[in-house]
């Protein structure tokens, strides 16, 4: 990774920060939340891939259309965010795996 990359790459990231603060209020306590959650334990692939920027463009069109981010993800976001990763591979699938072999080692 280059120069180049790295500031394109902080370029991307306030563009996609600016997008979340013009959102209301609730959307943005929610996407804080999400993306809390997501650098937890959310899919490898985060940092490259758009699950972020999609979820901005989710709540965009929910603010156009004039829901509650409730309205558009429930109450509970946790099983949200769950969903949204299912089949993608998680950092938590990866300790999973780890402990697996660990323990299939040791017998």
């Amino acid at each position: 990774m280059g120069i180049q990359d790295i500031i394109e790459g902080k370029k991307q990231w306030r563009a996609h920060l600016a997008r979340v603060k013009a959102l209301p209020p609730d959307y943005q306590i929610v996407y804080k939340e999400m993306q809390r959650y997501f650098f937890k334990v959310g899919p490898v692939d985060l940092v490259d891939g758009n699950l972020l920027s999609g979820i901005v463009d989710f709540f965009e069109e929910g603010v156009a259309a004039g829901k509650g981010v409730l309205e558009l993800i429930g109450n509970d976001v946790a099983a949200f965010c769950d969903d949204l990763v299912k089949d993608s591979r998680t950092y938590a699938d990866i300790y999973q795996e780890s402990v697996s072999k660990k323990k299939s080692a040791e017998k």
